[in-house]
């Protein structure tokens, strides 16, 4: 059986050949930075069961040293100059796009089909994690692919992986550092708290306020977290349940998707969402690093005003 483990071995390799390569590549005057912080990343992939907590802490405190004391640096890998890309882009055009699309064809319907067919009973991959290790192999068909029609060099995929993850540098980690805070929070009782504040300075019986809090209170708490999903744990035990859910009557279902759209809001204006606004701006090298976020300042403020008036008319129908 395909399990999750199987997936983590995968994402290791990768991390692994990228610090190998990193090591030996002499046009990046801090490889040896590199080579660590990604050799560290692969072995949390490879042995972060057998760590444990503590062991996986050191690991993350140390790259997080590595990328605090600016070790990180950017190669110049052996991959395609901008007018071989020009000719590529040239020739096959939008086709370009065709093994991209190969990976969400092959979760959906891989998902599809493990749960409408007999597939579902033969123990072929772990049901639980069964749209998520689709995914994986997508990837790895979606290579193949590419492979067989460009037939690039063989470490091409992995020198430009190594090129795209260099840009993007530490940045890449943030999303996952930030969701294990948000879990964090959770634990410590930080929801427990506010809601204590909350209940003390919203009157009771006043839904509006309540609801205006709890929406504010998902896009605040993103923009700092950087992730919605870290904000939503403590906003929802917080005021979701205890104020509006339990002691106002609203509707749970849309408490959670809107609340989770009021905090998608504080995801456009932040920083700390750095897989959405500051990775974009590294890629497409635009001299503001935050103009991604100033273009979107414009969308997210009125969103979350609609969101307010959602939770507020929805949830009480």
């Amino acid at each position: 059986m395909i399990t999750l483990t199987w997936l983590y071995v995968l994402a290791g390799a990768v991390f692994a050949a990228f610090a190998l390569t990193s090591a030996i590549d002499r046009t990046n005057a801090k490889r040896f930075g590199n080579a660590a912080f990604w050799g560290l990343l692969a072995i949390s992939f490879f042995f972060g069961d057998a760590l444990g907590d503590l062991g996986n802490g050191v690991l993350v405190l140390v790259m997080v040293g590595i990328a605090g004391f600016h070790l990180l640096g950017r190669g110049n890998p052996p991959t395609t100059d901008l007018a071989e890309r020009e000719i590529l882009s040239e020739r096959l055009g939008n086709r370009l796009f065709l093994p991209a699309l190969v990976i969400p064809v092959t979760a959906f319907a891989g998902t599809l089909l493990f749960n409408y067919t007999p597939l579902t009973d033969a123990g072929l991959i772990e049901p639980r994690w069964v749209t998520l290790i689709l995914l994986g192999i997508g990837v790895l068909i979606a290579l193949g692919v590419c492979m067989a029609w460009l037939k690039p060099p063989v470490l091409a995929p992995i020198e430009e992986g190594r090129r795209l993850m260099d840009s993007i540098g530490w940045a890449a980690l943030l999303p996952q550092m930030l969701a294990a805070l948000g879990a964090v929070f959770a634990l410590a009782g930080v929801g427990e708290v506010i809601g204590g504040i909350a209940g003390s300075v919203i009157p009771q019986g006043s839904v509006f306020l309540a609801v205006l809090v709890y929406a504010l209170g998902m896009a605040l708490f993103t923009m700092i977290m950087g992730n919605a999903f870290a904000a939503f744990p403590v906003m929802l035990a917080a005021i979701g349940v205890p104020i509006l859910i339990v002691a106002d009557g609203a509707n749970p279902a849309v408490i959670g998707a809107v609340g989770m759209l009021a905090g998608f809001c504080g995801t456009l204006m932040t920083p700390m969402a750095a897989n959405f606004n500051i990775v974009p701006a590294a890629l497409l090298e635009l001299k503001d690093q935050y103009g991604v976020i100033r273009a979107q300042v414009g969308t997210a403020i009125p969103l979350l005003a609609c969101n307010i008036a959602i939770l507020y008319f929805a949830s009480f129908l």
